[in-house]
């Protein structure tokens, strides 16, 4: 395992911060304050050093900060100095004005793609926003699981904007014409490609993610049985080349033209699919657990897929980013939580309202208060 961690957060003009400035000694970290304080903010800042939106899924003009009255995001950045082993590396990113659409990536101060971010960090998460995650629509649970697989394949990422890019083209020649077959073809041809390879790097992921959580026994955390629903994915996991797969999808998706134009949407691919969770002491549906179990059953999966990066060999070493999380568990569970953080060599973030929530923390991590006149060490 090659152990990483931020040693420096530089904010300036993010959300609610014109500045701020962390020195971090890698372990893990914790922030308590009020409500609307800014510790969720902090989360964000520290979610852009992956590729995408960041944990709340903003564009990039809502994370810049704003005074009452300015309508647009200002220009914004974010630093950090990442530690991996005895390596160092200085990472940034954000926007050089406001309303861009586009942001910028360096590393070692060298303009760099964002998925060249992947290669120094990988991020697991969990946010209030997932707390009715066994609870709402599918496409909730496919983003979710499509962010563990990412954590573990940064690649997957590309195939999930190739497939949605091309899925937006085919529906609009269907939908506005013209249908033209030739063009139709080409598209779910690429459709069919990037599918494939979504639905193989979702079933590989959920075999790693069920072996790891099987090998963890009795823990104060409960165990589940997960599930892919997904046709293209159950194909995957039962051992069907890509290759087979891509044929077949191309084949379906050609068949369903006319289907598809009629109601307006694709209504085949592995953006149907969906991840099951069962509650395997209670042999229960995740859905029909209690909040406080759904939670822990949410948790064990992010920390499951945590231990498997963390020993994948060669790899950065996750960070954790738990928002508002040690508030939904009871004394054993947080403690818990908080000695597999350390077992593991984790760099996590933690957030919540109140300082006792963190006293399992004690003498293992560094904590800060954060109120409106910014951040302030604890101890």
């Amino acid at each position: 395992m090659t152990s990483t961690a931020l040693t420096r957060l530089i904010l300036t003009d993010f959300r609610s911060y014109e500045r701020a400035e962390l020195a971090l000694t890698g372990r893990p970290v914790f922030l308590v304050g009020p409500n609307g304080a800014g510790k969720t903010n902090l989360l964000e800042a520290v979610s852009f050093f992956m590729p995408g939106k960041g944990l709340r899924g903003s564009s990039l003009a809502e994370v810049g900060r704003r005074l009452p009255g300015e309508r647009t995001g200002r220009a914004w950045a974010v630093a950090a100095t990442v530690q991996s082993g005895e390596d160092e590396v200085r990472l940034g990113t954000g926007v050089e004005q406001a309303g861009a659409s586009r942001r910028i990536v360096r590393v070692e101060g060298e303009p760099a793609p964002p998925g060249r971010l992947a290669d120094h960090v990988r991020q697991v998460w969990l946010t209030p926003a997932q707390d009715r995650l066994f609870l709402e629509g599918a496409g909730d649970r496919r983003r979710f699981f499509d962010r563990l697989v990412f954590a573990a394949e940064p690649r997957h990422a590309a195939h999930a904007a190739a497939y949605e890019k091309a899925q937006r083209e085919r529906m609009r020649l269907l939908t506005d014409g013209p249908a033209d077959p030739a063009w139709l073809d080409a598209l779910e041809a690429r459709l069919a490609e990037a599918g494939a390879l979504m639905a193989d790097s979702r079933a590989r992921a959920l075999e790693a993610l069920q072996a790891e959580i099987d090998s963890r026994g009795e823990r104060p955390f409960p165990q589940a049985r997960l599930a892919l629903t997904g046709d293209w994915e159950q194909m995957a996991g039962a051992g069907a080349e890509i290759a087979d797969i891509e044929a077949r999808l191309a084949a379906a998706l050609r068949q369903a033209r006319e289907r598809d134009a009629a109601a307006g949407r694709a209504l085949t691919g592995p953006h149907r699919g969906d991840l099951a969770v069962v509650h395997a002491e209670k042999d229960r549906p995740a859905a029909e657990c209690s909040t406080g179990e759904q939670k822990a059953l949410i948790l064990n999966l992010v920390l499951a897929q945590a231990a498997r990066l963390a020993r994948a060999p060669g790899q950065p070493g996750p960070i954790l980013l738990l928002d508002e999380v040690a508030a939904h568990l009871d004394r054993r569970r947080r403690t818990a939580l908080f000695d597999e953080i350390e077992a593991l060599g984790l760099q996590a973030f933690l957030t919540g309202t109140d300082e006792h929530l963190f006293e399992g923390l004690a003498g293992r991590a560094q904590g800060f208060a954060v109120d409106s006149a910014g951040l302030t060490e604890i101890g």
